[in-house]
């Protein structure tokens, strides 16, 4: 079987790439946007480089012809003159579906967010449910995984947390009084396997978090105590964070936004974790916060 997986180059694309070597019934189509990105991908036999636009559904097709499932990873939290919501979460998850039903493909996985709703006023929420809305419709069989916060190697969850840890001194958003779900990236990793190896038919929504609910704050002074420092956490309040975002990201035409603050501070919950129904068993926090720490150590 082959795998195509757009955003190859991304945390989750090398993490799911890693995974995938390691599975000799199956090979992979790793699809990036540029030469650069295409020598950032690690070596393997089973896994060949493809570049392409995601917003030539031509090329799209071309590249993923062969493949039997899709995995869509593509998309922005964090907005820039080039890289809008719109364009980088609705339309290129729209060329992926084209390329999609042109290319016969059987399958289409995508990895969305816990939130996600295209009746969101959040913009960026409101964005990923339309991408899985457009992924629902397409006639394929679709599976759709919502992810909280990931941490993981080369990870924004894992970079922010350790970079806050480091500090001496601290001001969380809000106190960093709303509570997370942390998933590790392997068992995110996991469950996309488990889902191509199921391949269940129609459409499937499951919202995989990690095992143990946290407050932001006491996440931060976790993290700190494990690598021996004392840190000092202040409060940014939110109205004065969403202030000054607003006027920034403005002026810059993207970056943390209004928008993006919300997304960061929501509480992540879910009425029934996906962990069991995807047959997969959730890496404890504890361990997922060794490996990050250990990562960070070796990148220095």
């Amino acid at each position: 079987m082959t795998i195509a997986v757009t955003g190859a180059n991304s945390s989750v694309g090398l993490n799911l790439l890693a995974h995938l070597a390691n599975r000799e019934d199956l090979s992979v189509v790793a699809v990036v946007r540029s030469e650069r990105a295409a020598g950032s991908l690690p070596s393997s036999l089973r896994s060949a480089p493809r570049i392409a636009s995601y917003e030539d559904v031509e090329q799209l097709t071309r590249v993923i012809a062969g493949a039997s499932c899709v995995v869509h990873l593509a998309g922005v939290l964090v907005e820039s003159k080039a890289s809008t919501y719109k364009n980088a979460n609705v339309d290129t998850t729209a060329a992926v579906v084209d390329a999609s039903q042109r290319a016969g493909v059987q399958q289409i996985v995508l990895v969305s967010v816990i939130g996600a709703s295209s009746d969101s006023p959040n913009r960026y929420l409101k964005s990923k449910g339309e991408a899985e809305r457009l992924v629902a419709d397409s006639g394929i069989s679709s599976t759709i995984i919502r992810t909280p916060i990931l941490l993981g190697r080369g990870t924004a969850g894992a970079a922010g947390l350790v970079r806050v840890a480091s500090q001496n001194k601290v001001r969380l958003l809000d106190g960093g009084r709303y509570t997370m779900r942390p998933l590790d990236l392997d068992d995110l990793s996991r469950a996309i396997l488990a889902a191509i190896r199921t391949q269940p038919e129609g459409v499937s929504i499951h919202e995989l978090v990690g095992p143990e609910a946290v407050r932001y704050h006491d996440l931060v002074a976790r993290v700190a105590h494990m690598m021996g420092r004392d840190l000092s956490i202040g409060t940014m309040p939110l109205w004065i964070a969403r202030a000054g975002a607003a006027i920034t990201s403005r002026i810059r035409g993207g970056g943390v936004s209004p928008t993006v603050i919300d997304v960061i501070t929501a509480d992540e919950a879910v009425e029934t974790n996906a962990d069991i129904e995807l047959g997969i068993n959730l890496t404890p926090l504890s361990t997922t916060l060794e490996k990050i720490l250990s990562d960070s150590d070796r990148d220095r």
